[in-house]
C-alpha cells in the first residue's frame, strides 16, 4: 500500500509540475502577436526584441544563421518591401504546444500571404517548430526552424492545425 501511494505521490507531482496552463499559453502568445506585427509594419525591431540573441534559425534545407544575422536580414528585406509597396500577412496554426513554465516547444503552419487582397496576392505555407526561453517573466523565441516540406505544405495542413487563441486544446492543468 505505501509503494502505491508513493507512485501515485510522484505520477501527482510529474503531471501537476509540467502542466500548462492558460495563463501560460496567453504569456506565449504575447510573443506571436509580436511577430505578426512585425510583419504587418515591416518593423524589424519587433522581431529584434522576440528573439533570443542566443537564436538558432534554421531554414529548411537552406541554411542556418545566428540572430545578428537573421534580424539584418529582417532589416533589409522589410525596407525593401517597404520601398516596393509590398505587405505581408502572416498566421500562425499549431498541432502541439508544450512548455513547463520555463521552457516551450511550438510546432504547427504557417500561412504567409504578400499583398493580400490585392491582384498579385501569393500565399506560402511552411511547417514550423520553435523552442522558445522565458527569462525575466518574458518568452523569447532561442531557435526556430521552418520548412516547406519540399513544397508539400499546404492550405489544408494549416487549416487543420489550431488557430493561435484556439489554447484551450493544449492545457493540461
Amino acid at each position: 500500500m505505501k509503494r502505491l501511494v508513493g507512485v501515485l505521490c510522484i505520477c501527482f507531482f510529474v503531471f501537476t509540475s509540467n502542466a500548462q496552463t492558460k495563463e501560460d499559453l496567453i504569456e506565449i502568445n504575447k510573443t506571436w502577436e509580436k511577430f505578426y506585427n512585425a510583419f504587418e509594419y515591416l518593423d524589424y525591431s519587433l522581431m529584434a526584441e522576440i528573439h533570443s540573441k542566443d537564436l538558432i534559425r534554421i531554414s529548411g534545407s537552406q541554411s542556418i544563421v545566428d540572430y545578428q544575422t537573421y534580424i539584418n536580414n529582417y532589416k533589409k528585406r522589410f525596407q525593401q518591401n517597404k520601398e516596393a509597396g509590398i505587405s505581408y500577412n502572416i498566421s500562425l496554426r499549431f498541432f502541439e504546444r508544450i512548455n513547463n513554465k520555463a521552457t516551450a516547444s511550438e510546432r504547427g503552419v504557417y500561412q504567409l500571404i504578400v499583398n493580400k487582397g490585392k491582384p498579385e496576392e501569393q500565399k506560402y505555407y511552411g511547417q514550423f517548430h520553435v523552442i522558445l526561453k522565458k527569462v525575466n517573466d518574458k518568452w523569447y523565441i532561442t531557435m526556430d526552424y521552418d520548412s516547406s516540406e519540399g513544397n508539400t505544405i499546404d492550405e489544408e495542413d494549416y487549416l487543420r492545425a489550431h488557430a493561435l487563441k484556439d489554447i484551450d486544446k493544449f492545457i493540461t492543468e
